[in-house]
């Protein structure tokens, strides 16, 4: 008996002594692993301040452009080893971890205190049509650091414009705050991230965007806004081609003829045409948690009831503020498939919803709240055509809340092909909705802080 428990005293110790010796060869493994990541974090700040500087069309010492990056606290390093390790890096994974929004998009980068140093994980946060759009990911920084647009053939570098027209992938940001007033339209290149977060960057008083006949383009973090119509101009749309430009009607964002474009987190207002319009075969886009105010037609979506190339757009629109002073369009679509899902409408004065030439519309967990007027309670407008031919059209409202005598027109047979197509994600109660959008417009996003 004694041998016995001899033997089985001996195969306990052994067996805590294994139990020891593999949880610490897992421990030192995560921490490697987390090093790592860190180091690799280092290297990408190490690489945007380079870029700041080559950049820079201002002459600055390298001993100020280093202190500008450099890491306040040696010892952070080491610190974010240990929370890392506490911190499931699955938290940055889609629709995995919640900082309590319940958006996901938000919800997939907005968590990390360090994204100034992981700028590029929020192109791996798309949702909808437009999730595949990677803009300038796989590229380097560009840091602008020049608001002026003098010359828009020959841009200098460290300018807006010099960023946008190279022919290669680049993640462009900003140096400090600024006003950015363009004399003529910013032509951009595919591949091309512009990155607002971290200052206060606005496009206005000027011409603004347009993103023509090119691919993979994300704008983020940006003011846009007073819009004005320019042209009749040279214009330089890549680093060897330049043409001449006829009139742009001052939208705030223009797509034309493009695809896999992502809009987000910018806030909009007071342009002369629309804020955001999608024309000319258009399609694989998202315009998400954007904040729209003080314009009448916002949005368009499908260039004319004539142009049939439109039949293949998809266009997501998901937890974007529609605010005060709208009237009308938050759409208007032709044509195409539009999923429109989460959104806030507080404010419009003629209708929200309106389309022509038979366009999908699938409106699922908004919250729409009718203005007082009585006249204007309807969300939906059927534009120039009778209900002989739009009563066939495929317009749905699922699951979302109707507000102070608000009320949205179906039609069509509900044919599920053409729904599947008009749907790009899954949507939310709308009892959510006010929390999906409290974000909705350019963030305040500090370094240290979760935006």
């Amino acid at each position: 008996m004694e041998s016995l428990s001899l033997r089985l005293f001996t195969l306990t110790v052994l067996l805590a002594v294994l139990f020891s010796a593999a949880s610490n060869a897992v421990n030192e493994s995560e921490i490697t692993k987390h090093k790592a990541t860190e180091s690799r974090d280092v290297v990408e700040e190490k690489k945007l301040r380079g870029q700041s500087l080559k950049n820079s069309s201002m002459a600055e010492s390298l001993e100020d452009a280093l202190n500008e990056h450099a890491i306040d606290n040696p010892e952070e390093i080491a610190s974010m080893v240990d929370e890392s390790i506490r911190n499931s890096t699955a938290r940055r994974n889609l629709n995995f971890f919640s900082c309590g929004t319940g958006n996901p998009i938000d919800d997939c980068w907005r968590c990390d205190k360090r994204w100034y140093l992981r700028r590029k994980k929020l192109a791996n946060c798309g949702i909808g049509f437009g999730r595949n759009a990677i803009g300038g990911r796989d590229g380097r920084y560009y840091v602008v650091t020049n608001p002026n647009d003098d010359d828009p053939v020959n841009p200098k570098p460290g300018t807006l414009r010099h960023a946008v027209i190279q022919d290669q992938p680049l993640w462009i940001v900003f140096k400090r705050d600024m006003v950015i007033t363009l004399k003529q339209e910013l032509i951009m290149n595919s591949f091309k991230t512009i990155d607002g977060r971290g200052v206060n960057v606005h496009i206005a008083y000027g011409a603004c965007i347009t993103i023509q006949f090119i691919t993979n383009v994300i704008i983020h973090g940006l003011h846009i806004h007073d819009c004005k119509p320019t042209g009749n101009a040279m214009v330089r749309s890549s680093p060897s081609h330049y043409g001449w430009r006829t009139l742009a009607d001052g939208d705030g964002i223009s797509i034309f003829g493009s695809s896999h474009i992502w809009i987000d987190h910018n806030s909009l207002s007071s342009c002369s045409d629309g804020l955001v319009d999608a024309i000319m075969g258009s399609t694989a886009i998202t315009i998400s948690n954007n904040y729209f105010t003080h314009h009448n037609e916002v949005m368009l979506l499908g260039h004319s009831d004539s142009y049939v190339r439109d039949k293949q757009m998809q266009v997501t629109i998901a937890y974007n503020h529609f605010g005060e002073g709208l009237i009308q369009r938050m759409p208007r679509c032709r044509h195409g498939y539009f999923h429109v899902v989460n959104n806030d409408y507080t404010h419009w004065e003629m209708y929200a919803i309106g389309g022509s030439a038979d366009p999908t519309i699938n409106s699922q967990g908004n919250r729409y709240l009718a203005p007082l007027n009585p006249f204007a309670k309807e969300v939906t407008k059927r534009v120039d055509t009778g209900a002989s031919v739009w009563k066939s059209w495929n317009w749905r409202s699922e699951g979302d809340l109707l507000l102070n005598g608000a009320y949205f027109t179906s039609s069509g047979a509900g044919a599920a092909a053409s729904y599947a197509r008009a749907s790009s994600l899954g949507a939310k109660s709308s009892s959510l909705v006010g929390t999906l959008t409290s974000g909705a417009g350019v963030l305040d996003c500090r370094r240290g802080n979760m935006c």
